[in-house]
């Protein structure tokens, strides 16, 4: 093994994964690194606990030039980067906040990869290089207030033909970004064939309002909206031309719903982090608690769902990377690392004690992140049933 290839790898990183990427790669992996803990960590704290986001994180992602790197001909990457660094890139963003990481993934992810896998050649080159840049920063509407899981078959938003336009009236919610965003990619289900199609729809659109959700106890930083659409005009060119029904969907959410488990991953290494290196300094009984059997355990475990869950994500990421990736495969990914999350931020949380639920000591800020991260991009028991119609034959959806 070439150890020169290992300095600055994460501890969390006890089975080496990192190896896995070209030189060129790990370079830009790092690249990440280096920008989440220099400029972004300090904006975090303040603004978790304030509720807000800091519009300076635009610029500096902008300067980072960690944009559209996942696709060919966009980007600073032009080449396009494999699905694995795509991945350890969303975790190591969200090692040091999920929040920021999401609003990222919203807008590199969800919007950008919509356009892209979704739109016409026209399209991609009209909004995807603006968007590369962050001098267009992106959202994804497809949540509704009065439906979830159900909104394949039960979407409300509609659609109608009007001439060379479209007209959109319905409602969304949890729409990371939607606040300041410069194009919302809006899901409706068409009136007349009754399929789902997909529409950029731009700021300052009439009968566009988003409102800001307040109150929230997870994702504080992200300015998720409740959307409503008021016989919004959108013109035929605005329509993703590549959507024709719900089935073209879901080749998106496939993807996303795979970049949401390895978020899942960067929160568990990041609290992992934590409590090792809190154990490690804390004190009690005369000596470090990292030397009590209890504390060890705890992070053993830990180590051992970030193994295992990282080690899961290789492979879904081969998969992705020879395009036989399928449904069950994001799906039995996301369920199953998001429960380790859930495992391995309350043992964090545990071993810092009464400290564990201060902000300052940033583990409570993992800890109630994960729960957003547990239940968005499909529930476990929606995925679980997509996995368990995979392996049985069987559909037990009601």
């Amino acid at each position: 093994m070439n150890m020169e290839a290992l300095e600055g790898q994460l501890t969390a990183d006890f089975y080496n994964y990192e190896t896995l990427l070209s030189d060129d790669e790990r370079k830009l992996l790092v690249k990440a690194r280096d920008f989440m803990r220099t400029d972004v960590k300090p904006l975090v704290n303040e603004n978790w606990e304030a509720g807000t986001f800091p519009k300076e994180l635009i610029g500096l992602f902008r300067e980072s030039g960690l944009a559209g790197l996942p696709y060919e001909g966009y980007g600073e990457h032009k080449a396009g980067v494999s699905n694995l660094l795509t991945g350890m890139m969303a975790m190591e963003m969200s090692r040091t906040d999920a929040s920021v990481a999401t609003f990222f993934g919203v807008h590199n992810g969800l919007a950008m990869y919509s356009i892209y896998s979704g739109g016409s050649q026209e399209q991609r080159d009209r909004w995807l290089p603006e968007m590369a840049a962050m001098d267009k920063i992106g959202a994804f509407a497809m949540t509704e207030p009065l439906g979830g899981s159900d909104v394949a078959g039960g979407m409300r938003t509609t659609a109608q033909r009007d001439g060379d336009s479209w007209v959109l009236n319905g409602a969304k919610k949890w729409i990371g970004n939607a606040t300041f965003a410069d194009y919302v990619v809006v899901w409706a289900r068409d009136l007349d064939d009754n399929h789902v199609k997909g529409f950029v729809v731009e700021k300052g659109t009439p009968g566009f309002v988003a409102e800001k959700i307040q109150g929230k106890t997870a994702f504080r930083i992200v300015e998720n909206a409740e959307i409503t659409l008021t016989d919004v005009r959108v013109p035929e060119e605005n329509r993703l031309q590549g959507i024709n029904s719900f089935r073209d969907v879901a080749e998106i959410l496939r993807a996303t719903r795979g970049g949401v488990a390895w978020q899942a991953l960067g929160v568990m290494v990041g609290a992992y982090e934590l409590a090792l290196g809190y154990a490690k300094e804390r004190t009690q009984f005369g000596r470090p608690i990292a030397r009590f059997q209890l504390v060890q355990d705890l992070l053993v475990k830990s180590l051992g769902n970030i193994t295992a869950s990282w080690g899961m994500l290789v492979q879904l990421a081969r998969l992705q990377d020879a395009g036989i990736f399928q449904d069950e495969h994001s799906s039995l990914a996301k369920a199953f690392v998001t429960a380790r999350m859930r495992e391995v931020v309350a043992w964090s949380r545990e071993i810092f004690g009464g400290n564990g639920i201060v902000l300052e000591y940033d583990v409570a800020r993992f800890f109630a992140d994960a729960e957003a991260i547990y239940s968005f991009e499909g529930t476990r028991e929606m995925n679980t049933l997509i996995v368990g119609k995979a392996i049985t034959g069987q559909s037990a959806f009601v």
